[in-house]
């Protein structure tokens, strides 16, 4: 059991090292996947490691060492268990491929952002490559940390003979060493590594000085596969609310997660580059469909999300299951919301939006929403969260009411951004509430709000007009280099609009196609596996199966491999496009069994 194995094992470890050394705790992957990529919870994960740590802890081990981890929400439920069932200081590594990612897609960028955020004392890579592979992954992670970075490498690859590792001592030690320079603080050895190894690199390392690099981490959010820093303006996709959206409010109700699903991907495509999620209705478990709303997002999409809730409870357990690190949206300037929302981002690393509004309302002016804003920056402060991490939103107010609290929520804006040194966010779409012709105040506020300092737009994407104020704004202000991005979503509009043209016939025909073939591709690219069933249902009312499935099922599966392969999709996506798949063959099964086809021929 683990309470008879790990004390024994750190009373041997302990004799050993002689009174020369500190013993580690090591704490290795259980062996299961967990949600949404496999079937294990994060809580059983939590209990399984807390059960690790505290014997570990009770047998007197000095620190703990997670390590050998692919799985970032592993890393996660680890590390959790070591804060909360232990005080020993914690090292937390990872192994990557040579694509420079893990094996389930968490880059260097992923793990620092996330593991520094829930405490880790130290990061790093073991495992993984050789030495040789080790300064692009040091280069990522000390981009991204303040930490301390730990390296512990193979010794290359086995021998195909079986006689060994191809990099022998000398050169292990050698070209590890070698990465003091770049500010590596601690070293050691993963597979293959001997004690031989480790006695050279203790030699070459002898009367080396550590580089001291300065480090100033970018204020970014991430999920578990992805880091979008805001180092320019960024758009939060809004859709996912039920504030007056009827759809959004008849979907919670029966809880129809896909829903939610299907307008996360709308808005990536067309540009969100982090999502806002609002579940809340008096009616429904909030907590619980917060949860599952999260896990199924991070199934289907790489964008961060933003935790928008005003329970402090379901922003723990949807905080407690994120794999990354995510927006709290959000706190004011009441006392009692500071006191309980600001630990909680704290404690899960997360970064936190404040609304300039207290117990008092909405200050008409930009000094009130100031004033307000200097109050939450200094609480966030107090808790040790950092200005990267405070977004500071002055609140845009419907101009057919209040026509002057525009200006003055520009002003306000400008100062927080300029005085306090944090980033900003806004809610566009208020300020055109009850007028005609929304679009076109939303599109000018947007781009008054951008020029004032604005970081964060949460709007819609889908609008077509907001977004090319977006990338237009970034061309003109250098955030788009080379207009990459601008270039990349409009260099196509001319074909676009040309195919507004198509006959009547071809139209219909287009439209068969999207009811059929393409929207079974779609979904079975998406992950998305109640949208693959129906689509397929939808496609056998007009095709043969064996048509559906060489036009359109395989299709999807080669796509989705053939991203795999190339590295822009991971293994999550991989898994759900499987199941939607096995979902859309489940009624090709069935369509065949009602017409007495013989199964074999497909």
């Amino acid at each position: 059991t683990v309470a008879e194995v790990v004390p024994a094992a750190v009373s041997v470890a302990r004799e050993a090292a002689r009174g020369r050394g500190l013993v580690a705790l090591d704490v290795g992957p259980i062996g299961q996947l967990l949600e949404p990529t496999g079937t294990l919870e994060f809580e059983q994960a939590v209990d399984i490691f807390a059960e690790v740590v505290e014997a570990g802890a009770a047998a007197g081990a000095d620190l703990i060492a997670i390590e050998t981890m692919t799985d970032l929400q592993e890393a996660r439920a680890a590390l959790l268990a070591a804060r909360e069932h232990s005080s020993l200081p914690v090292l937390v590594t990872m192994t990557y491929e040579a694509t420079g990612r893990t094996f389930l897609g968490c880059s260097p960028a992923c793990a620092a952002l996330t593991l520094e955020g829930l405490g880790a004392d130290a990061i790093g890579v073991n495992c993984s490559l050789g030495p040789r592979g080790m300064p692009p992954l040091v280069g990522g992670l000390l981009r991204w940390t303040a930490l301390p970075i730990v390296l512990k490498p193979n010794a290359g690859l086995p021998r195909p003979d079986g006689s060994g590792y191809d990099i022998s001592p000398e050169e292990f030690a050698h070209s590890l060493a070698a990465l003091a320079d770049l500010g590596v603080q601690v070293f050691g050895g993963c597979c293959g590594t001997t004690p031989e190894y480790i006695a050279l690199l203790r030699r070459e390392l002898e009367g080396r000085t550590v580089r001291r690099v300065t480090r100033t981490v970018p204020a970014a959010v991430c999920s578990g596969t992805q880091a979008v820093p805001i180092d320019r303006v960024r758009v939060i996709g809004e859709r996912i609310n039920p504030t007056g959206k009827k759809l959004m409010k008849e979907a919670l109700r029966r809880g129809d997660v896909d829903y939610m699903l299907n307008q996360a991907l709308a808005q990536t495509e067309a540009g969100a580059d982090i999502l806002d999620v609002n579940v809340g209705l008096p009616e429904i478990d909030e907590a619980d469909m917060m949860v599952r709303t999260v896990k199924a997002l991070q199934g289907v999409t790489d964008a961060p999300l933003q935790l928008d809730s005003t329970d402090p409870k379901v922003l723990e357990r949807a905080l407690r299951v994120y794999c990354g690190k995510a927006i709290v949206n959000s706190v004011n300037g009441e006392q009692s919301t500071l006191d309980t929302i600001l630990p909680l981002c704290k404690k899960y690393g997360a970064a936190v939006v404040g609304l300039a509004l207290d117990e008092h309302g909405i200050p008409a002016t930009a000094d009130g929403r100031f004033a307000i804003a200097q109050r939450i920056v200094k609480a966030a402060n107090a808790v040790g969260i950092p200005n990267e991490d405070i977004y500071i939103d002055c609140l845009t107010l419907t101009a057919s009411a209040q026509q002057e609290g525009a200006v003055q929520t520009l002003e306000a804006l400008t100062r927080c951004k300029k005085e306090l040194g944090v980033r900003t966010v806004l809610g566009v779409s208020n300020i055109s509430f009850g007028l005609p012709c929304r679009g076109y105040l939303n599109t000018t506020f947007l781009t008054m709000a951008m020029v004032a300092g604005l970081d964060l737009a949460i709007m819609n994407p889908n609008t077509p007009e907001m977004m090319a104020a977006v990338r237009a704004y970034r061309v003109l202000t250098s955030q788009d280099p080379q207009s990459t991005d601008y270039v990349a979503a409009y260099a196509d509009v001319q074909i676009q609009t040309s195919q507004v043209s198509k006959s009547a016939p071809a139209a219909a025909d287009a439209q068969i196609n999207t009811a059929g073939g393409d929207a079974l591709f779609e979904a079975v690219r998406r992950g998305l596996k109640t949208e693959a069933r129906a689509a397929a249902d939808a496609a056998l009312t007009m095709r043969e199966p064996l048509d559906v499935v060489n036009t359109s099922l395989i299709p999807a599966l080669d796509a989705v491999g053939d991203g795999f392969e190339k590295g822009t999709v991971f293994l999550p996506q991989l898994l759900q496009a499987a199941t939607a798949a096995q979902a859309a063959f489940e009624a090709i099964k069935a369509k065949i069994a009602a017409s007495g086809q013989a199964q074999g021929s497909i």
